[in-house]
């Protein structure tokens, strides 16, 4: 039986950080579900650094999601993936969420977090998932991941246990190739 991959985002994902792992675990051949807020079209936008202090953002591509957050039993799923952008700034705030991650982190199953994906993991009550472990995110999610109880690596791509964490979406290849492997 093909392993499943949840993938919980929101608007404003970051359109490079949802589709290159949804493709990329298609492409592997397991099936990629995402789920958002409620089921519906979302919209993506694209973060680039253009010489400013902080990225740029531009509107990117419409993706559907599947299913909604409310929908989710998380034990149908083998992992997780949380992608960046400015989804996770309220996505977080969902009801749902913390059972949902919980769930990935209960159980040790493998936790892709990318970029801003850190804010989301700050929704879970229990920080003990986090004690003692290592992660990177995007360098302005730093105080986010000490916030968790993790230490903060400018690594651009780290793998600790269950959680693969990386800094932003040029560390994608790296990012999929590791969270692939969790799941084999």
């Amino acid at each position: 039986m093909s392993k499943k991959i949840l993938i919980i985002t929101g608007d404003a994902v970051e359109a490079l950080e949802v589709y290159y792992p949804y493709y990329r675990v298609l492409e592997a051949g397991y099936e990629a579900v995402i789920a958002s807020p409620t089921k519906k079209t979302l919209r993506t936008v694209v973060h680039d650094f253009e010489g400013w202090d902080t990225y740029t953002e531009k509107p990117g591509y419409q993706l559907d999601s599947h299913i909604s957050f409310s929908e989710v039993d998380p034990s149908q799923f083998d992992g997780l993936i949380i992608p960046g952008g400015r989804a996770p700034e309220y996505i977080r705030l969902d009801e749902n969420v913390p059972g949902i991650l919980a769930h990935f982190f209960e159980t040790n199953k493998p936790v892709g977090a990318i970029c801003h994906a850190a804010l989301v993991l700050g929704a879970l009550k229990d920080k003990s998932f986090f004690e003692g472990r290592t992660m990177t995110a995007y360098t302005a999610c730093r105080f986010d991941v000490e916030q968790l109880g993790a230490t903060f690596t400018s690594d651009t791509l780290h793998v600790d246990g269950n959680i693969v964490s990386g800094h932003a979406w040029p560390d994608l290849p790296g990012f999929m190739r590791e969270f692939l492997k969790q799941l084999s």
